[in-house]
């Protein structure tokens, strides 16, 4: 969501910037704009649509400054439009600024700054923070920076550029990620990695509070208050080529065949003589044993592996699990105390929702765990305990890799918990294990036929609805494969526990509806079995999933795709793989732009 790039140094900043918004672009937006110091004036341009109407704009004026600021924007105040789009300036054109976050005070900022004769042409929250530059220089550019920050309320990552200061690019953060490149002669800002990792692997990661000044041959850190700060250099263990497509159509196909070596990667640190370890949980019986309650808080995918998660606990373990979503978990009181456990999901570990709601439980006494693909990110940082997906860079907006890697770890969480409070056998365990290694082999084997996926995405891509359906597990995963579809393909499809339908979905139900029913759990495989048969009698369209030596559901259904047969705890990780291939297959049926969907960003870090 947004993309901040800046660049400071002996080369023409235009190129880096361009390209560096290019490696942003999976964030989402829908404006991107420039701006350039070349001495004598400040070049900015600014586009609406995608990045390539600004290139276009660019093709022949291409600035030839050092320092300079990009944008890409995704609309908070304002509707998408060129003069919404970042950077903006004060009244002079002396400052200039980009923004991610959400300004909170910004109106009455604006009321008071316009008292004293200052003029606004955007509606946007940012240009806000322009003017009030502006007003607190008197030829201290870090002095007037911590001045405006001392004014603002909310969530912001800024990259403040001067006319009158053109040796120096000045950064401050708070709840929205940023980071520094460092480079030979040359330095790198940016709001997320994939946009400096072409040039350097050397990085600072700025913390809440932290005020960065980035000059060509320094960095240097301070607070708000001024006082210097000592940081160190974390080095990016993952290269570009991990960013790129690999030869695949898109970054969504790749991501999905990259879930047996990313599955694989999360599990291997965690099994040691056919047992779970989480060396940085190092959790005993009595930490366990303390714990009264355990909420897991996530918003989307995420959410949806929460689900999943609590299933795994509450069997494997039989403690009381809670899922929340994080943008309602801390407006409704929840009971949280030193004896709740609070378990937060983020794929980019800067979700805002979730980091808020992170800071709530800390701030009500709750022992937190942060599980993250993203080392050294906001939620990382925050939480008192941390594990990590391997899932590498995640570059689609709609989420695969990551969502099968959450499931690996919500699973060997659960049994890393069951083993310590001995809730389940040695042999139960041992027997688990032996399944869970042979996961990522079987979602390769899931992956090799997608032939009939794209003959049923091809048939059935241009529905207007598309209902899933199914129990127990198999309900969380419905949930996941409809939202997988509604993203990228636009199509209606909602998710529905397959014992509900006729409390009301059932109306629903008429002659040539796709139904998706997922029948693996075969502890509730014959109540799944009467609910599929509802629909059949209604004319739907069945397509099933289905374990691999069921002989009896082909007779029941339209078609059905088989995945290889495991334990159906975990299942989920096999059954969701076709869910993925159907949506990103139904979306190229219908033309749709499969890793940047519209009015969706990747990392949402506005509330």
């Amino acid at each position: 969501m947004c993309g901040i790039v800046g660049y400071i140094g002996g080369k023409r900043a235009i190129d880096f910037l361009l390209d560096g918004l290019t490696k942003l672009e999976y964030r989402g937006y829908d404006s991107a704009g420039v701006a350039v110091n070349c001495g004598d004036n400040i070049f900015v341009e600014k586009a609406v649509g995608r990045l390539d109407s600004l290139k276009q704009k660019l093709k022949n004026n291409l600035p030839l400054g050092n320092i300079g600021i990009g944008h890409t924007r995704w609309a908070t105040h304002g509707r998408p439009s060129d003069t919404n789009a970042h950077p903006h300036s004060d009244c002079h054109g002396k400052f200039f600024v980009v923004h991610n976050g959400i300004i909170e005070n910004y109106l009455k900022l604006k009321q008071d700054l316009t008292a004293k004769g200052h003029k606004f042409i955007s509606d946007t929250d940012t240009e806000v923070v322009a003017h009030l530059l502006e007003e607190s220089y008197h030829g201290d550019f870090l002095l007037a920076v911590r001045d405006v920050i001392s004014k603002i309320e909310g969530s912001y990552s800024l990259v403040f550029m001067s006319k009158e200061n053109p040796d120096v690019l000045i950064c401050a953060k708070q709840d929205n990620p940023l980071v520094v490149g460092i480079g030979e002669n040359e330095n790198f800002v940016a709001s997320d990695i994939p946009a400096i990792i072409s040039y350097t692997r050397k990085t600072y990661i700025l913390n809440d509070g932290e005020i960065a000044i980035v000059q060509k041959d320094s960095v240097q850190f301070v607070n708000r208050q001024g006082l210097p700060i000592n940081k160190k250099i974390f080095n990016v263990t993952w290269n570009a080529a991990a960013a790129e497509k690999g030869g695949y159509e898109h970054f969504m196909l790749k991501e999905i065949h990259e879930q047996p070596k990313a599955v694989r990667n999360t599990i291997s640190p965690h099994i040691k003589n056919n047992s779970i370890h989480f060396d940085e949980l190092n959790w005993n019986a009595d930490f366990l044993k303390n714990i009264d309650k355990i909420y897991i808080v996530a918003c989307g995918t995420a959410y949806h592996a929460g689900l999943v998660g609590k299933f795994y606990i509450e069997k494997l373990v039989r403690k009381l699990v809670e899922v929340d979503l994080a943008s309602e978990f801390r407006y409704r009181a929840p009971i949280v105390d030193e004896n709740t456990l609070v378990i937060v999901v983020s794929q980019s570990g800067e979700t805002s929702d979730t980091l808020a709601a992170l800071k709530e439980s800390k701030r009500l006494g709750a022992k937190t765990l942060a599980v993250t693909n993203v080392v050294g990110s906001s939620i990382a940082r925050e939480a008192e305990f941390v594990i990590h997906t391997a899932a590498g860079p995640e570059i689609a907006v709609a989420s695969t890799k990551a969502y099968t890697t959450q499931l690996i770890l919500m699973f060997m969480l659960a049994l890393y918990m069951a083993q310590i409070s001995k809730t389940v056998s040695d042999s139960d365990a041992e027997r688990l294990i032996e399944q869970l290694k042979k996961i990522p082999a079987q979602i390769s084997e899931t992956l090799s036929d997608v032939e009939p996926i794209k003959t049923f995405a091809q048939i059935y891509g241009f529905n207007d609805d598309v209902f899933y359906i199914g129990r127990s597990l198999d309900y969380c995963v419905a949930l996941e494969g409809a939202l997988k579809l509604k993203e990228i393909s636009y199509i209606h499809a909602e998710a529905y526990a397959a014992g509900e339908l006729k409390h009301g979905t059932l109306a629903l139900i008429v002659e040539g509806v796709p139904v998706i029913a997922l029948a693996t759990q075969k502890s509730v495989y014959e109540k799944t079995l009467s609910n599929i048969k509802e629909v059949k009698a209604r004319d739907a369209i069945v397509i099933g999933i289905a374990a691999e030596g069921d002989t009896s559901l082909s007779n029941y259904l339209d078609h059905v795709i088989f995945v290889p047969e495991t334990d159906e705890l975990l299942i989920p990780l096999l059954a969701v793989v076709p869910l993925q291939l159907l949506a990103y297959y139904a979306a190229i049926t219908r033309g749709c732009d499969v890793d940047k969907p519209r009015n969706l960003a990747k990392s949402v870090t506005v509330e």
